[in-house]
């Protein structure tokens, strides 16, 4: 028996990070969002081991890769002794503060939760998918969410109102571990997660765009970002923001039309642009 289980990515809403924990992780407060751009995942069961291909030759495929790892995580919480084959074929960039590879991940719990007919609950893949990454429970979960402190607090709010995403991605990759490591030496300032709270709750798309931000803009150089956001804009952007750790900068618009002539503008001069929408 073989599947395949779609892996959209997110962009981040809301970003603060609120302190360091002892253990070196790092609380947060997010608010994220899924969106349409997916890799496809396909899995099918085999006498034993994991065997992972990609489309992108740039992606491990041994237990760096985080679907790899989630697989691993299954087959020790079930005690399930035969093996699987995953195949990604990737559409998300990596290294680019979509969450590609926690999607992955992501998918191969919902996957192998379905190809083995175990029926664990969405809180037990949420528990498995933090064991492997910050981002793969809420990955696991998906829409619209509130996610706190390392990854495992997920809140389920009112639905962000369907709009087209423009994402851009700059040819520049960005580590994650080294933006952390320097949002660790620097003050922030923190945007308020209480007015973004109260807009997710009430569903307000202006307040959402008036009060979202990302403390990552003030220590990860994106040199691309300001000109990015500037072209946007001129094209009736309701918020221009990065995702993540970046580089990737997100545009929400009310208007396809805008989108796609921004599209074509940005497109003329950085190598990866997409359009999608709000899932």
């Amino acid at each position: 028996m073989k599947i395949t289980v779609s892996a959209p990515a997110k962009i981040n809403i809301f970003l603060d990070i609120l302190r360091r924990l002892d253990n070196g992780y790092h609380s947060l407060f997010m608010v994220m969002q899924t969106v349409g751009l997916c890799d496809n995942v396909t899995l099918e069961k085999s006498e034993s081991g994991i065997a992972l291909t990609c489309s992108d030759s740039d992606i491990p495929t041994d237990e760096k890769n985080t679907a790899y790892k989630a697989a691993q995580v299954f087959f020790d919480y079930t005690n399930i002794s035969s093996g699987i084959k995953i195949d990604i074929e990737k559409n998300i960039p990596h290294e680019a503060g979509l969450a590609g590879g926690s999607a992955d991940a992501a998918a191969v719990l919902r996957g192998m939760n379905e190809l083995f007919e175990t029926n664990l609950s969405s809180g037990e893949l949420c528990s498995l998918g933090l064991k492997v990454g910050s981002d793969v429970p809420f990955c696991t979960v998906g829409g619209t969410c509130i996610v706190q402190n390392t990854g495992g607090i997920i809140s389920q709010v009112k639905p962000l109102k369907k709009c087209f995403v423009l994402l851009v991605k700059p040819e520049r990759g960005v580590s994650t571990a080294k933006a952390y490591a320097d949002a660790d030496e620097v003050y922030l300032y923190h945007p308020d997660s209480v007015k973004i709270m109260d807009c997710c709750e009430k569903g307000d798309f202006e307040g959402i765009c008036k009060y979202a931000g990302n403390v990552f803009e003030q220590v990860v150089e994106v040199p691309e970002r300001v000109e990015i956001k500037r072209i946007m804009r001129l094209h009736n952007v309701s918020l221009a923001q990065m995702s993540g750790s970046g580089p990737t900068v997100f545009g929400l618009f009310d208007n396809k039309a805008d989108a796609e002539s921004a599209a074509e503008e940005l497109g003329e001069k950085y190598g990866k642009v997409f359009i999608t929408e709000t899932v």
